[in-house]
């Protein structure tokens, strides 16, 4: 166990708790503790939606999953992941913006009604559930490597969620914002010298970039057959659409000062997201000339550990403070805004229609008490899903708001005459079909990805439920029209 290693952890989660409770003493009221007051600058807006999607699968699962199958194999992440960023940017920060809404659910409750809001509300929070449940497995696997598995995963997990958890209860989105701020800075600055280190080691970056391409890892698009190009489809737009209508996407586009910033940070943080993940990607290539067949057999069986046992069996100490310090940021940036997105939708979209009477204040208490519940029950899920790949629990998170909720969101922006029976048919036909392609329900999912059958299927169900009853009123008025006495 490398007792220095260890301190310089826990300087580092101390320094961040420290800025927990500095962001605290600035929190007043509901939009500060989930929007920062919209107040942040452009930089701070591009870190905190770069640190959106940084998190545990980027720096141990999207280069893995490259190893073993090139570009094509994480067209999901970081590709769609980005692009989502991207597409948030140009087509949906500036008019949420303008609608100074607290939450993604106070949407659907101002243009479907409060069922709507409800159900979608409900959607996004359970999505949550695997996404942060991915963060605190990565935080266990951690402190387990840290002191050499002294600590188990499961006593990590709990030591990692506090860590992240006391400094989010106290200075909500604030909090977040400053700390994505500083833990953006070590993560890209401690990365990028562990990536010239480990060319280094690997006898200089052409030996890195040459296996890449004996492997043929630049592949991006699938064999030209129907079901391959459904599967790439399917995957490529799980979280490119399916994160669009996620509270913490919105949370970080709406902390902006102006609508012009969100707009401009979503875009140069989703383009720096695609562009950054690589950094990993290309030291764990570097893992695999200096490591060899080691190396590729982790990536296979364990691929979670590639990095950690690269950094830790071949690099000096100063390397190994560097990635732990970044690793950390990674998870913690994305587990401390992942906790409190979903905190928000329950208080604001779901308890608040239960007590309609709560004060500002008592609302703020009820999202701290709510933080603390929800850290509870993702802490009990990713100790019963141990064993589960950190990249599959992320990717699946996706699915049900892309089938439930994107579909309302567009629609409800960009078609005047989208109605609320549209929104609810649209919700139920698109869950009904993405559930009729379980594996548990059918064989369909082997020919057709579940997620885009479910997809069209809610597009379907948004058009049709729109236009019926406007053609049945327009009939009833006709005939009215006609059976009324003239003269």
């Amino acid at each position: 166990m490398n007792t220095t290693l260890i301190v310089f952890v826990v300087l580092y989660l101390l320094g961040t708790l420290g800025i927990g409770v500095w962001a605290g003493t600035r929190v007043k009221n509901t939009s500060d503790f989930a929007v920062a007051g919209r107040s942040l600058p452009l930089v701070m807006v591009i870190t905190t939606t770069f640190a959106t999607w940084f998190g545990a699968e980027t720096v141990m699962g999207i280069p893995a999953k490259f190893v073993q199958g090139g570009l094509g194999a994480i067209v999901e992440d970081p590709f769609g992941a980005g692009l989502c960023l991207v597409l948030v940017g140009a087509f949906f920060a500036a008019k949420l913006y303008q609608k100074n809404l607290l939450t993604i659910g106070d949407f659907y409750r101002q243009r479907y009604g409060k069922g709507v809001e409800i159900f979608c509300s409900l959607a996004i929070i359970l999505s949550y559930l695997g996404w942060v449940a991915a963060q605190v497995t990565a935080l266990g696997l951690v402190f387990s490597i840290l002191t050499n598995g002294a600590m188990s995963p499961e006593m990590g997990m709990i030591v990692g969620l506090l860590a992240v958890l006391v400094y989010v209860v106290i200075g909500g989105f604030l909090a977040v914002a400053w700390t994505d701020f500083i833990q953006m800075i070590v993560l890209v600055v401690g990365l990028s010298i562990i990536a010239v280190f480990s060319a280094d080691l690997a006898g200089g970056s052409a030996k890195v970039l040459d296996l890449a391409v004996q492997r043929d890892l630049g592949k991006f698009f699938p064999e030209p057959s129907f079901t391959d190009i459904a599967m790439f489809i399917g995957a490529a737009l799980t979280m490119m659409l399916g994160s669009i209508p996620q509270q913490d996407v919105f949370q970080r586009v709406m902390s902006a000062k102006d609508a012009k910033t969100a707009q401009r940070g979503a875009m140069i943080g989703g383009f720096g997201y695609i562009a950054f993940a690589f950094v990993p990607m290309f030291i764990v290539l570097a893992a695999v000339v200096v490591m060899g067949d080691q190396a590729l057999d982790l990536a296979q069986n364990d691929y979670q550990r590639v990095l950690p046992t690269f950094i830790m069996g071949h690099m000096p100490l100063f390397m190994q403070i560097l990635f732990f310090g970044a690793l950390l940021s990674a998870i913690k940036s994305t587990s401390s805004a992942t906790l409190l997105a979903p905190t928000t939708s329950f208080v604001e979209n779901i308890l608040k229609q239960i007590r309609p009477e709560m004060s500002d204040k008592q609302a703020l208490l009820a999202m701290r008490v709510t933080l603390v519940v929800f850290a509870g029950a993702v802490l009990a899920y990713a100790i019963a899903l141990q064993g589960t790949p950190i990249y599959d629990l992320v990717s699946a998170a996706y699915q049900v708001t892309l089938v439930a909720a994107f579909t309302p969101l567009v629609f409800g922006l960009y078609w005047k005459r989208a109605t609320t029976q549209g929104a609810i048919f649209s919700i139920f036909a698109g869950i009904a079909v993405w559930v009729a392609f379980f594996p548990q329900v059918s064989t369909w999912g082997e020919f057709f990805p579940g997620q885009l059958a479910g997809l069209l299927a809610a597009l379907v169900g948004m058009v049709v439920g729109s236009l019926a009853p406007q053609v049945l009123t327009d009939r009833h008025e006709h005939v009215s029209h006609h059976l009324k006495p003239h003269g």
